[in-house]
C-alpha cells in the first residue's frame, strides 16, 4: 500500500477541523469568551482543575490537570416534552450529522455527556468531546469506553468550580467539588461504532434536583466550570486527566432549542421566547424513594441541612421526615429568596 502524500494528509486535517468547527458553532448555546462571555459556553484549560497526582495514593497530593484528552466539539442546550435519551442516535443530532460529512480516512470518536434536567419541560445540557486520533489501547479512557456499565459507574467523575455566582450557590454546591456521578445518580451508557454517550439522570436524586433548582433560580448570575474524567483508582492510572471540560457562562434558560421527540425535529429558540429562567417548584419531578447522592451524603451538606433547618423550617413542621426531605424543602425556600433578591 502506497503511503499517503503530504497533500492528502493536509486535506484530511482540514476536514477534521471543519467538522468540529461546524459542530462547535452550530448549537443554540454559543461559544463565548472564556473570561467575559455570557449566555454561552467556553473551554476552561485543564490547569484550573486539581486532580489526583502521581503520588496521590501515598501522599494524597493533587495537582493541576494537563491538557484534555479529547477536544471540545460543541454544546447543546435542549428542551423537550419528555426526557431526551441517546441524543447521538437521533436523526436530527447536528454533531453526528457534521461528523458524517467527513470524508477522510481518520476514525473520529465522539464522547457526549448528556445532563438531563427534570421538569414540566425537560431540558438536556449535552457536552460533546471528540478526537480524530485513536485512543491508546489499554489506557484508562479506552477501558472506560469499552468496559461494562459497572466499571463505568465506579469511575465516571465530575469536578465542579463555581467561577461566579451568589454566595448561597457557592455554599450549597461548593466552590470546588468532585463527585462520582455513576454512583450518585442513575447513568445510562449508549455506545455506537464511533461514539459513547453518557445520560445522567439528575431527577434520580431528590437532593440533586433540589440543588439544581436552587442554581437554576439564579442561572443568569452563575458561571460554572465542569470537568469530566475517569477516576484513577490504581497507581498505574495516575495522574488523573480530564477527558473534557466546559464552562457554562450565565446561561439563559430560554436559549434552549426545542426538540420534538415525536417527529425528530429541532426548533431553534426565537427572540420572542418567553420561557422563564426560573424552574418552578411545580415543574420539578417529585417521585418517592429517592436515595442520597454520594456527592451530598457528606458532613458538609448534612451540617448545612441541620443549621438551615433550625433557621428556616417552623418548629412544628413535621413534613421533613428525613434529612433529604428537610434539605429539599430548605433549598426550595432558599431558591425563592434568591430569586426575589435578583428580581
Amino acid at each position: 500500500m502506497c503511503p499517503k502524500n503530504h497533500n492528502q494528509n493536509h486535506k484530511e486535517e482540514e476536514e477534521d477541523r471543519d467538522w468540529r468547527q461546524e459542530a462547535i458553532n452550530g448549537g443554540s448555546l454559543k461559544l463565548v469568551n472564556l473570561d467575559t462571555g455570557s449566555n454561552g459556553w467556553a473551554s476552561p484549560p485543564g490547569h484550573l482543575f486539581s486532580l489526583r497526582s502521581p503520588n496521590y495514593f501515598t501522599k494524597k497530593h493533587k495537582c493541576p490537570s494537563g491538557p484534555w484528552l479529547l477536544h471540545p466539539a460543541g454544546v447543546d442546550w435542549l428542551r423537550s416534552t419528555s426526557k431526551l435519551d441517546h441524543v447521538l442516535s437521533r436523526a436530527d443530532n447536528r454533531v453526528m450529522n457534521a461528523l458524517r460529512k467527513q470524508h477522510s480516512a481518520r476514525k473520529s470518536f465522539v464522547l457526549a455527556v448528556n445532563l438531563q434536567v427534570p421538569g414540566r419541560d425537560h431540558h438536556s445540557a449535552v457536552f460533546y468531546f471528540a478526537t480524530d486520533d485513536p485512543i491508546p489501547s489499554g489506557s484508562l479512557l479506552y477501558r472506560f469506553i469499552h468496559g461494562d456499565d459497572a466499571f463505568r459507574n465506579q469511575r465516571f467523575k465530575i469536578v465542579n468550580r463555581i467561577v461566579k455566582g451568589p454566595w448561597i450557590v457557592k455554599a450549597t454546591v461548593g466552590n470546588y467539588s468532585a463527585c462520582l456521578l455513576g454512583k450518585a445518580l442513575n447513568c445510562h451508557y449508549h455506545s455506537g461504532p464511533n461514539y459513547l454517550e453518557i445520560d445522567v439522570d439528575i431527577g434520580s436524586s431528590k437532593i440533586a434536583t433540589a440543588i439544581l433548582h436552587l442554581a437554576l433560580g439564579c442561572v443568569t448570575a452563575v458561571t460554572i466550570d465542569m470537568g469530566f474524567l475517569v477516576e484513577a483508582q490504581e497507581e498505574e492510572d495516575l495522574p488523573e486527566r480530564l477527558f473534557g471540560a466546559v464552562r457554562i457562562c450565565q446561561m439563559e434558560m430560554s436559549s434552549a432549542t426545542f426538540v420534538d421527540t415525536a417527529t425528530n425535529k429541532s426548533v431553534a429558540p426565537t427572540p420572542a421566547a418567553t420561557h422563564s429562567n426560573r424552574v418552578q417548584a411545580s415543574d420539578l419531578q417529585d417521585d418517592d424513594d429517592y436515595e442520597f447522592c454520594d456527592v451530598v451524603q457528606n458532613k458538609k451538606t448534612k451540617g448545612w441541612s441541620i443549621i438551615l433547618q433550625s433557621i428556616l423550617l417552623p418548629h412544628n413542621d413535621t413534613t421533613a421526615a428525613t434529612t433529604a426531605d428537610a434539605f429539599y424543602l430548605i433549598v426550595e425556600r432558599l431558591s425563592d429568596i434568591v430569586v426575589s433578591i435578583h428580581k
